[in-house]
Formats: C-alpha cells, structure tokens, sequence
C-alpha cells in the first residue's frame, strides 16, 4: 500500500492550524532596556495561493563563480540533486526581538544573561509556522521534489529531485562549468542564471542553496615547497616544529592544565567536507605523549557516504588533532558532510548549529565575500549565539586579497583576486576570525634550539622543546614571482565589505574608525615554516616527495624519517577553540558562553590587562609581496599598537587570560556527556534495533533528569523523550541498506548542561539470490518528421532475476516536447518493463516518432499506443519515487484522496464542514491541474533537428537493494 495518508493528514492538519498570540514579557522592574519578547508560535506569514502565474526573482542567486565563458552545457536532466535547501527569513519584528535577546543574553544584569535556547525554542520564536512549512512543503511535492526534512529551528527545507525538476520549479536552467586550474580542467554545475520563486513565496525565501559544488576552501597549507623549521626539535635536523606541548608553553597553557582545567565537560565540534581514518588522530596523540581519545564522527544525514577528499582530509586531520591537542578533557565532534558534493563544510556547519552539537564550533573553512553569491550563514550563526554555541572560524591565508586563488586561474578573474577583500565566516560579526602570527625573525635565537628558547636537539626527537614564550611578528610567507601557486601565504585581515562594525568592536587602540566589522579578532601562529606544525594524516597530498606514511614512527615515516608538516589559519582557529574549551571549564560555563567577542575586547580595552593577557604583535604586515604577477599593488595592513587588521588584538597568555575573564555568576551547571549504543550494529532491513541513550554527569555522581531529542538520519526530530535514571531507549527499523545515524541530544535541566551523543549502524544489502543487471541500447538517426527504434538490451548477472522497469530521459525535453515514443513491451506511465526468467538477455525496442502530427495530444497518441514526451514529462513530475522507495501519488490520485477526506470529515464533524469546503475547492484545482491536458495544434513543428542524448535508467520493480543502471544513447534528427 502506497503510504500517503499519514503525510497528507499531517500537511493538512498543519495547514489550517492556528498560531498562539505573541506574549511579550515586561520589562525589567529596575528599569532596564525592554526584554526580548516570547513567542508561542510564529504567525503564519504565506496568505496567498502558491502558483506559478506570477514569479519573483531571488537577488544574488546566480553564484558568481559559474561564469558564462566557461559554460559546457546543459546537466543532464536526470541528474539527481540531494539536500536542496530552501532557507526562510526572520519578519521584521522576529529581528528585533532577535537583536534584543541577543543584547539581553549576554547582559549579566539580565534575567536572560546565559539563558540559551534550544533549536526547538529557537523555532517557536524566531522560525515558520508550522501552517507554512507545509504549505511549502506541500508546493515542493507537487513539483516533484522529495522533501528529505525540515530544520529543527524551522528556518529550511531540505528536498531532492532531478535537474530537470529544479530548471521547472525555480526558472533556469542547470549547466556544467568547465574552469581551468593549475592542474587541469575543473568540472562544477550551478544554475546559469538567477533563480525565482512563486511570487507568494517571495517575502518568505530568503535563499535556494545547494544547487552547485562550488565548496568552500580548506585553510591548510602543506610545507613542501619550504625550508622545514620543524617545532618539537628534531634528532635529525636540529630544526623545531610545533607540537602540542610547545603550543602549551608558549601560550601559557600548561598552568591552566595544572589548575586541573582541560576542557572537561565542554564538547567542540570540528566542521568538515571528508571523512578520515581515526587511525591517523590516534598516532599523532600517541606521539605527542597524549591519552588516545576518538573523536565522535557525525556524517551529515543525506550527504551521502563517507568519503575521503584529498586536500579536506588532512584539513580535517589537523583540526581534530590540535584541538583535541590542546583541550585535552573536551569532547571532539567531527561533523562532515558525504561523497555528495553539492554539500560541503558550511553545511556541516549549519547542521552542527540546527542540532546543537558543541558548546564550541570550529571551521578552518571560508570563501572570499565577493564569492559568496549572495548566500551567507547569518541566520545560522545567530542562533548559535542564542544557543550559547562559540563559532569559531580561520581568517585565510591569501593575507590581505582573500580572493586569491592563483594567478593562473581566472576564476574569479584575476582583478577580483587582487583587490582587497576579508574572508567568511571569520568576517561575520557573529563569529571569533582567528588570523595567523609567526615567530619573529628579528634574533636567530628565537628559532635555534639551545639559544634559550628551544631545546637543544639530542640523539631522538625533544617532543615538547619550546621554553617559553617567542616573540611573533604577522604571518607572511610570500615569495615575489615564485611562479606557483604558494606565492601568496599570509594571514588574512582587513576591513568586510558586507557587514558593519559591531558595538563590541571598541575601546582598544588601533582599532579603525570605519564603519564596517574589522578582522581578525585574535592570531596564533599559523607559519608553514617559522616554525611549522606537526600533523598526522593519510593524506598524500600534504607529505614530503618520496615520503610513505604519515607517523608510522612517532611523528615519522617509519621508511623514510619524514613528518608531516604544515601551517595557515586553519591551526590556528581549532587550537583557540581548545583554548575557550578550557576557559570555559576554568570559569563555570557548562553551558558555553555563546559569542566571546564582546569579553574579548572588554578586557583588551584595560590596558593593564591587554599587557598582561594578550601579546601585542607589533611588527610585520600581510602586504601583497608576491611581486606583480600576484598583486596590484603591495596592498595590505601593517602591525601597530593596539588592534590592527593584520593581527587583530594579538596573541594569548592563556593563563593570565583566563585568570581576568569573568566567572560565571549563574548557577554553575554540571558537565554531562551523551552516549549512544546500539543493541545490533549491522541490523537486517526492517529488524527492529534497540538504541540505548545514556546521559552521565562528567564530574560527580549525580543523575540527570529532563528529555533528549531523537534525530534518526534526517527525518524530523523525535522530541520530548524523558530520561529514567539518565537512560532512554529508542527502538526503530531501516528500509535502506547502508549507514544510518541515530542523533541524541540532551536538553539539560536545572543542574546539569547539555550535551549531545550520536551512533552509527550499518545495515548491510541483503542476499536475496537476484544479482544484478545492466542496460545497453543502441543508437537512433531519422530524418525529420520519422521515426526510429533503438533497441534496449537488459542482461542479467549474477542470477538475477525479476522484472526491470525502464523509464528515459533526454538531453534537451523542451526541444523534444512533440515527441512521442513507445516501448513493444506493456508501459507503466509511459515506462517499459521487461521481464527477465532467466540468465539469457532479453531486448526490447523504444520507438521514437519526430512527426508531431503523430503527438497532437495526449488523446490521440494514447489511441495510437504512444506518449507524448512533453505531457508524460509533466505528469511524471508527481509520480516520482522519494529516497525510501515511496511512490508519491499521482495529482489524481491526490485528487481522490482529497475527496474521500473530504467526505469523511464533513460527515463526521459539523464543525469542519468549512475545512471540508477548502478541501473540495483544492481538489478541484488539482483535478483541473491534474486532468486537463493541453493540447498541441495542427500546426505544432517537429522537433528539430540535432543530436541529443538519452538517459535510460532501469530499477528492479520489486526490490530496492537492486542498484539502478543506467545507459546512454544518441538520437540524431537530420
């Protein structure tokens, strides 16, 4: 039985439910600002009917990367897109509100100071109505789409379809981009022009995402092509590398260890777009002399498999190692997106924030603002301020022109890539830009162990040999005219073009007059090779010429006596988020502290204090200084007293830091950690699996009490889950084989912070004896105004056997919209089946007919046995399968529904019998929509003539574990 009726009540219940009346809090009795107000439920804002009559074009949503000279054409109509987002804005007043909570938040005179939200109070405030949600959702399903979920802050929907699909819903077209780089022809699909939306839709839709593979940039720089200044001291060079004990004593970190402070009971998540062998974190903590501890691995429900990305892997490698390596007692998340590349690490990022996990957000990623297209994190990054979550986020490391990507790629073009330009998400005024410092080349004893600052080198490597703390100047390696594309390596800083100054950034010397948000806030060392940092990975494309492994022998090749060595912002941003993981243990904040920027520059601004907890770089710039092949000008920002846009407020005494930060005045919440076992690692498809939640406090024995919130892949939240004795158990079934997550968050309670746990199992394809099969066809010419066949050749293998059901696509169906075709076997919405019995191949023919007389209309070449390519393309929009093997009913098929419904509620329920008219009054409307073909004149042309290609794709009628094939053949016109 089709399952339709459980989501069609559903959209309809929500769709005329009413919305709770605001109800505003007073104001503080001592005469404070106005509060925020609190919200029952969001308003319903969509009035009018969702059609496509007239249309609203969304501002800056053609991607500025997918530029028409490197247009290849169109994608392939049956392309499958995953995890289409469309993303909702706030009404104004939800914006104010939003500002004041915010304010109110981090106030401590404040009856909401520290009060965070969870994402479910988030949505009741600041989301959509729920009527709303399913009136888009609603919308999405008739154009074809499969609606994949819905965030937990009520703020997007999550859908798939074909390309074809997206062109007919949003008004474009998709196409590939083919854009040359340093190594060859890089391939990436985008809509070619802007997109628009049903103009009842316009003032809701913020932004349509997800629509093109342009992934935002790792901030990692591998040191292969400098001189190695490796920073523990090495047995065989002499030379020093970072490791984490060398970070500890330069920054001042080893006294916050020994006041028992590691970062205990704070989780931090590290956002990423691979995924990685946990083999190569546990050799660099087991080289580094610390406790080997996994990090909790969260693939993003819908991304696809876990894959590894050459280039993202070590990016990821290093951020789990190093904040890991500084926040020893902190839980580390890694929330990373799959083999779909459509997605990428804001994505991550957005999950890790719509699904609270991490009291602390890491991203070593970014893009220039020129690049963004217009669709930023803003949204996302605000609710994790009100939910107490720190984001944190690399500066880049092209200095003072992010948008340099080389000076052989011209896309962007090469002026773009020298102007001066700031890097996001470390530019929003939501986040802590974290830029990049280097050790001072001003004495050679700063990097010549045994000169006081370092250790002398001896008969194995020193692993922990810096002394104290070295005087830092700005990071910039670059090198004028070194023809590649290291040219420009520098710690990025200078003034946003998109965002203004924030209230907070204020009061410290130095910092510019402008009106606009200013970066970076802090830097740490990010060098590559003054002195470098020490990672462990399996990445090959971050190891030495002729290396072989990565930490097989402590830190090195056990073959060849290489390390693996690196430096950019992207070290610098996690070892921070370490270092607010351990100031939150040290001052109370279980909860997290939410957005660190406004204590940041409080404290900076004393100036007993900034001498004391931060170092002030002074020296250095990140001038353009790659010579004028790289640069317009040697453009850039230099260090002064004070702040400075080329290394913020400095570096840390980490200690002295944390000493002066306020403590935490509210009740000190105990610590808690998630976990999440399964009773059946690898359940059968359709076994019952029972998950067993468990909430424990991380210091103490007390027992925590309240609800968790079950994610199970990306299906809507299970909400409200009581605890017994900090347990829950949850049990549930999967249709599909492969991974699948259970996601547990924790609310917390009046003692105990939150926390969140995950796990994953998986389900393995079932042997069911029936193999597998391919397709193949063979290629059609007419002449205009004929017909052809092409012959279809199913074979099976490995026994399969069965019934394949076949269905087509074309290169250009506007083009070929009077055309009609048939298959010789019985059609199934204008589809072929083919019954294969036994292990011999079986054929059948798929006739193609370019007379349009023959497709007058669906009528008539229905009488003839054929179908008309436009009109079966418009009604197989609303028969299509969803990702669980669900066929969604057709909009007759709707249509009945909708009247058997009606009927039955009106007889039951006077009360509804209003209900009962706007159900008729929709089923009409689909019915006319559903059952009113448009017919073509007598007149109509023929298709015209050319060359196109045709997809075919086959699926096994009956089981889903049989992977679907597909085929390829040319149909010429002449």
């Amino acid at each position: 039985m089709r399952k339709i009726h459980k989501p069609l009540l559903r959209s309809l219940f929500l769709l005329f439910s009413l919305s709770s009346p605001l109800l505003p809090l007073a104001a503080d009795a001592f005469g404070q600002s106005p509060q925020p107000s609190s919200v029952s439920s969001p308003a319903a804002r969509i009035s009018a009917e969702i059609t496509d009559s007239q249309r609203t074009q969304l501002p800056n949503s053609r991607h500025p990367l997918a530029q028409s000279k490197y247009d290849s054409g169109r994608l392939a109509a049956s392309t499958k897109l995953q995890g289409i987002s469309i993303y909702f804005n706030r009404t104004p007043s939800q914006e104010a509100d939003l500002k004041l909570l915010m304010a109110a938040q981090q106030d401590p005179a404040s009856p909401f100071y520290h009060q965070w939200l969870t994402p479910e109070q988030y949505a009741s405030r600041f989301g959509m109505a729920d009527s709303d949600i399913a009136k888009v959702q609603s919308w999405l399903e008739q154009q074809g789409f499969s609606v994949d979920s819905v965030n937990r802050s009520q703020n997007a929907i999550h859908f798939s379809g074909t390309a074809r699909q997206v062109e007919a819903a949003f008004a474009t077209e998709m196409h590939t981009y083919n854009i040359p780089t340093a190594t060859g022809i890089q391939q990436h699909f985008a809509p070619s022009t802007a997109l628009s939306v049903p103009s009842a839709l316009a003032g809701v839709v913020e932004s349509i995402r997800n629509l093109n593979d342009f992934r935002p940039r790792s901030h990692a720089v591998a040191n292969k092509v400098r001189s190695a200044k490796p920073n523990f001291t090495s047995s065989v060079s002499g030379d020093v590398f970072f490791a984490p004990g060398d970070i500890a004593t330069i920054y001042d970190i080893q006294s916050v260890y020994q006041s028992g402070n590691t970062g205990s009971g704070q989780s931090i998540a590290i956002v990423g777009q691979s995924s990685v062998a946990l083999s190569d974190i546990e050799s660099f903590q087991t080289a580094s002399g610390l406790t080997v501890k996994d990090p909790t691995l969260v693939l993003m429900p819908g991304t696809g498999s876990a894959t590894v990305f050459s280039g993202d892997e070590s990016e990821s490698d290093l951020d789990l190692e190093w904040s890991g390596g500084t926040a020893t007692g902190a839980n580390i998340f890694f929330v990373y997106t799959g083999s779909n590349t459509n997605y990428g690490a804001f994505d991550a990022l957005e999950y890790a924030i719509d699904n609270q996990i991490g009291t602390i957000i890491s991203s070593s990623y970014g893009e220039c603002e020129a690049d963004l297209g217009g669709q930023n994190l803003e949204s996302a990054l605000q609710q994790a301020a009100t939910q107490g979550q720190t984001v944190i986020s690399a500066s880049g490391d092209s200095g003072s022109t992010d948008c340099f990507i080389g000076n052989d790629m011209t896309n962007p073009p090469l002026s773009t890539q020298e102007t001066l330009a700031v890097d996001y998400p470390a530019s929003s005024a939501y986040v802590t830009g974290v830029g990049g410092t280097e050790i001072s080349t001003a004495n050679s004893s700063y990097l010549t162990p045994g000169d006081g600052y370092w250790e002398s080198a001896s008969s194995s490597d020193v692993i922990t040999s810096a002394l104290k703390y070295i005087p830092e100047q700005v990071w910039n390696e670059d090198l004028a005219n070194c023809g590649t594309d290291d040219c420009i390596l520098a710690g990025g800083g200078g003034a946003s073009a998109l965002f203004p100054k924030p209230s907070w950034q204020t009061g410290v010397p130095g910092i510019p007059t402008g009106n606009t948000r200013f970066v970076p806030d802090i830097s740490l060392n990010a060098s590559t090779a003054l002195p470098g940092y020490l990672l462990c990975t399996s990445d090959t494309s971050f190891w030495q010429q002729g290396q072989t492994s990565s930490c097989t022998s402590g830190f090195r090749d056990s073959v060849t006596g290489d390390l693996t060595a690196a430096g950019g912002t992207s070290f610098a941003a996690p070892i921070f988020a370490g270092i607010v993981a351990l100031i939150n243990d040290a001052k109370g904040y279980s909860g997290g502290q939410g957005l660190v920027n406004s204590t940041l520059y409080q404290l900076a601004s004393n100036s007993a204090t900034y001498a004391s907890a931060f170092h002030d770089i002074t020296s250095g710039n990140n001038n353009c200084l790659a010579g004028s092949g790289y640069c317009s000008s040697a453009q850039g920002f230099a260090a002064t007293v004070g702040y400075d846009e080329a290394s913020g407020l400095g570096s840390l005494d980490v200690a002295n830091l944390a000493g002066v930060w306020p403590a935490n005045t509210e009740t000190t919440l105990i610590g808690t950690t998630t976990t999440v076992s399964a009773s059946n690692a690898a359940p059968a498809i359709g076994a019952s699996d029972t998950f067993t939640a468990t909430v424990a406090s991380s210091t103490g024995t007390t027992v925590p009490t309240g609800t968790v919130t079950i994610t199970v892949d990306s299906n809507n939240p299970i909400t409200g889950n009581a605890l017994t004795n900090g347990v829950y158990t949850y049990t549930t079934s999967f249709s599909t084989s492969g991974m699948h997550q259970v996601l547990v968050t924790y609310s917390g309670d009046a003692t105990h912070a939150a926390s969140t746990g995950s796990v994953t199992v998986n389900v393995p394809v079932p042997v069911s004896g029936k193999g597998t099969f391919t397709l193949s066809a063979t290629n059609v010419s007419v002449a205009q105004g004929s017909s052809g066949s092409s012959t279809i050749t199913v074979t099976p293998a490995n026994g399969y056997t069965g019934t394949v059901e076949i269905s087509f696509d074309t290169s250009n169906d506007n083009a070929l919209q009077n055309l009609c075709y048939e298959f010789t076997n019985t059609q199934t919405d204008g589809d072929g089946t083919v019954d294969v019995s036994n292990t011999s191949a079986v054929t059948t023919q798929l006739t193609l007919d370019t007379n349009a007389a023959d497709c007058l209309s669906p009528g008539e070449a229905r009488k003839s046995g054929k179908h008309q390519l436009g009109a079966t393309r418009r009604l197989r929009a609303t028969n299509q399968p969803d990702d669980k093997g669900t066929t969604k009913a057709t909009a007759a098929g709707l249509v009945m529904a909708g009247l058997l419904l009606a009927g039955f509620v009106g007889r039951r329920s006077r009360r509804l019998r209003g209900l009962v008219c706007l159900i008729l009054l929709a089923a009409a409307g689909m019915a006319i929509s559903a059952c009113g073909g448009s017919s073509n004149s007598t007149t109509a042309s023929d298709p015209p003539k050319g060359t196109y290609t045709v997809t075919l794709m086959g699926q096994d009628t009956s089981s889903s574990t049989i992977p679907t094939t597909t085929s390829t053949f040319t149909f010429t016109i002449n």
